[in-house]
């Protein structure tokens, strides 16, 4: 049986703690998640945190996720009362949507602060979402800077930081926080896959092999295209071999390096080099 899939280290319950005492400071929330998984990358103890506090909701990667699917999670948020847009955090373009987006949800309090005299009042922003979602990525692009420290892997970011754009912006960004438990096992799986979760802590054969089972359901033209394709009914297990064999993943006396094929899966699944893949769908 497939154990959970948890980590929620001390410096994560800090961050939340840290979260809930700062939110006063800021106007705004930016709130990160994976459009490739649009659920389960969402924190539902920072959801609790903000509450009514401003936000937007950045579905961030979108370049990885099903471009179909990306629209309808937005205006299913849209539907719900939570302003959101699609972004490639290194993309100007789609970076000007939401700073235009965030002048417009500020407009009454910059109006209000224009009048007393207070002309081009930086709007307070904090940053906060679930590790490895492009959070220092987006920062690093909004301050034309390499202001925030990124990398390919969860819990980089471990201390609050105010960070200044030179433009109207003036950010805090925020430590990246899962939850004590993530979820179902579905939700464990694609938090994991995607990078969220660190991988010391997991088994990554295991992630790699139900991954791939969820994207041969959703995707298999892609997946055949990727990994050569396969007759139907094959039992799952012994296509995970063959995907490995496939690749050139094979140890002394012919056996297939599972661990290995399993990185390499993962990494192309986190990559785009699957295509683009979202595994989360808006419920009609």
């Amino acid at each position: 049986m497939a154990q959970d899939i948890n980590w929620f280290p001390g410096h994560m319950r800090k961050a939340l703690n840290d979260t809930s005492d700062k939110l006063k400071l800021v106007d705004i929330v930016y709130e990160t998640c994976d459009a490739r998984i649009p659920l389960s990358s969402r924190n539902p103890e920072l959801d609790k945190i903000i509450g009514d506090k401003r936000r937007i909701l950045i579905l961030n990667k979108s370049d990885l996720a099903d471009p179909a699917d990306t629209q309808r999670w937005t205006e299913h948020f849209k539907s719900h009362g939570i302003p959101s847009v699609s972004l490639e955090a290194i993309d100007r373009k789609s970076i000007t949507k939401l700073t235009d987006l965030t002048m417009e949800l500020m407009k009454d309090i910059l109006d209000k602060a224009a009048a007393k005299g207070r002309m081009g009042r930086p709007v307070r922003v904090m940053v906060v979402g679930v590790p490895n979602t492009g959070k220092s990525t987006l920062i690093n692009t909004l301050a034309g800077k390499k202001a925030a420290v990124t990398g390919d892997k969860p819990g980089v970011t471990r201390q609050p930081k105010w960070i200044p754009t030179g433009g109207r912006l003036e950010l805090m960004d925020m430590p990246g926080v899962l939850w004590p438990k993530l979820g179902n096992r579905k939700s464990q799986v694609i938090l994991a896959a995607t990078g969220a979760v660190k991988a010391e802590v997991t088994d990554v054969i295991e992630v790699a092999y139900d991954a791939a089972n969820l994207l041969w359901e959703m995707y298999p033209e892609l997946m055949s295209a990727r990994y050569g394709s396969y007759e139907e009914g094959m039992d799952p297990y012994d296509r995970f071999q063959e995907m490995g064999r496939k690749k050139g993943c094979i140890m002394s006396g012919g056996r297939v390096d599972e661990d290995r094929f399993a990185r390499l899966f993962l990494d192309d699944l986190r990559s785009g080099r699957i295509g683009r893949i979202t595994f989360e769908k808006v419920k009609k």
